[in-house]
């Protein structure tokens, strides 16, 4: 019997969870300790197919800062996380960037767009030397 505890992560309460592999149940799993409806389709979610918001930093050329942050638009498949880092750290963009600014769009085809999260302005390389 497949079977796993865990806390929820939708919303504030925190419920303490336990979601256990039944074939005679409608959705295949049955979940015990959610509060609300939210946390059995994520109990059940997290057994079938579990995602997450990656939230990293693109390199940036031109900008105020070195790095730029990123975030996917949406949740992607956990297991692809490493993939999608491999993607992000070869890519680099180009100052200035506004926040939304799709960066890479559709990334490892999963139908999620990584975003700029952060504005950032053009400075020239004389600019941003400190002169002595």
């Amino acid at each position: 019997m497949e079977k796993k505890e865990m806390v929820c992560i939708v919303c504030p309460m925190g419920c303490q969870m336990e979601v256990v592999k039944n074939e005679l149940s409608e959705e295949g799993y049955e979940v015990w300790g959610n509060q609300c409806l939210r946390g059995k389709v994520y109990g059940i979610k997290e057994m079938t197919n579990p995602t997450r918001v990656l939230t990293t930093t693109v390199k940036i050329t031109e900008g105020s800062l070195p790095r730029l942050p990123v975030s996917t638009k949406g949740a992607i498949p956990k297991g692809l996380m490493m993939e999608a880092m491999k993607v992000i750290n070869r890519t680099a963009v180009n100052a200035p960037v506004r926040v939304g600014d799709v960066i890479i769009k559709n990334i490892l085809d999963t139908g999620v767009n990584v975003v700029a999260t952060r504005s950032m302005k053009a400075v020239s390389r004389f600019q941003s030397q400190k002169v002595s």
